[in-house]
């Protein structure tokens, strides 16, 4: 077998997303995912699909950051190429989090992140509840209630009546 013919059988699949800090520009996180997909291609491997998820609020704060850039790449390589890449993103300060998940196929079309779902396609929570009204205020006794606790019932003020 060939030394090539090798490195094709051990390349793995891999999802990659990384987050950047929230002062960043778009065109300086396109320039960060050009940068680990030239290591990447340098170490024997290749980027298919890439998608920058933009700019989203963190759950919590990481290295003084409430928001960061989101971008996700699907990597084929040899492992030497994503450790490489894991190495230099240790290294770079725009760089706040990444994680690399080995992947048995990657997803054909758009992730779930860039998929729209309309808000009317989604089931609601709390079922077939009708939409309540509060422009009428004047609705009268509710039937699943009771008399009010204490036995007294509430009296119309004078102004009113």
């Amino acid at each position: 077998m060939t030394t090539a013919r090798k490195a094709k059988l051990t390349m793995a699949l891999y999802e990659h997303v990384f987050l950047a800090r929230q002062d960043m520009s778009a065109q300086q996180v396109d320039a960060l995912v050009e940068q680990y997909k030239g290591v990447i291609e340098a170490n024997g491997g290749k980027v298919g699909r890439v998608e920058n998820w933009g700019l989203k609020s963190l759950t919590y704060r990481i290295k003084k950051n409430r928001k960061a850039h989101y971008a996700l790449m699907d990597i084929e390589a040899p492992g030497a190429a994503i450790h490489e890449m894991e190495r230099q993103m240790r290294i770079n300060e725009d760089i706040l989090r990444y994680m690399t998940i080995a992947v048995e196929a990657h997803e054909e079309g758009p992730s779930a992140m860039m998929q729209k779902r309309d808000r009317d396609d989604r089931p609601r929570r709390d079922g077939d509840r009708p939409e309540r009204s509060f422009g009428d205020r004047d609705r009268g006794p509710r039937p699943d209630r009771g008399p009010r606790e204490g036995g007294f019932e509430r009296r119309p003020r004078e102004d009113r009546a």
